[in-house]
């Protein structure tokens, strides 16, 4: 996907009886991806397998947030997100994912699955944009990416904490 694709403004929906499957190596370079992810997507197949995941990535979704999903599934945990996904024509798409790592036959983590449905609109509407508006500008305050990554991150924690909660219970409240 050219990363310089403009942003159009248009969601793209995918039905709620479907699920968006892909699979990838342990870089997050895609060795799979099921019609309903290459449909909302727009990537013809060809252009999907072997690219790296973040080939979908939209500018809106905080990197703080990827953070926490790479540091649960390296540690060999799933994790469930909210995340914001840009289609090759810039049109964008929101999913509930449920990301885990996968193990080969000799119990070695050998890549990632996720499976991602339609999210509740209210809880993007209500919670999740605001929340992701909000880390966004914490990481965007700081001239180095990683810092405010860093930041935004700790911002995160942060407000799980002082809610007496954490992520899993966080993300399942909603």
């Amino acid at each position: 996907m050219r990363n310089n694709t403009s942003l159009t403004g248009r969601e793209r929906v995918f039905g709620d009886e479907e699920v968006i499957v892909t699979k990838t190596d342990l870089k997050g370079h895609i060795t799979y991806a099921n019609r309903v992810f290459l449909g909302i997507s727009e990537l013809p197949l060809g252009e999907a397998i072997g690219a790296p995941h973040s080939l979908i990535r939209h500018p809106d979704m905080p990197r703080c947030v990827f953070k926490l999903l790479w540091e649960r599934i390296e540690s060999g945990k799933e994790i469930f997100a909210y995340v914001i996904n840009r289609a090759l024509s810039g049109d964008h798409y929101w999913v509930f994912a449920h990301a885990t790592p996968s193990y080969g036959p000799d119990g070695k983590l050998c890549g990632y699955h996720s499976n991602r449905r339609v999210p509740k609109k209210a809880t993007i509407e209500s919670v999740i944009r605001p929340l992701y508006a909000e880390l966004r500008g914490i990481e965007e305050k700081h001239a180095d990416r990683k810092q405010g990554m860093n930041m935004a991150y700790a911002a995160l924690m942060q407000k799980l904490t002082d809610g007496g909660t954490d992520y899993d219970r966080f993300v399942f409240s909603i």
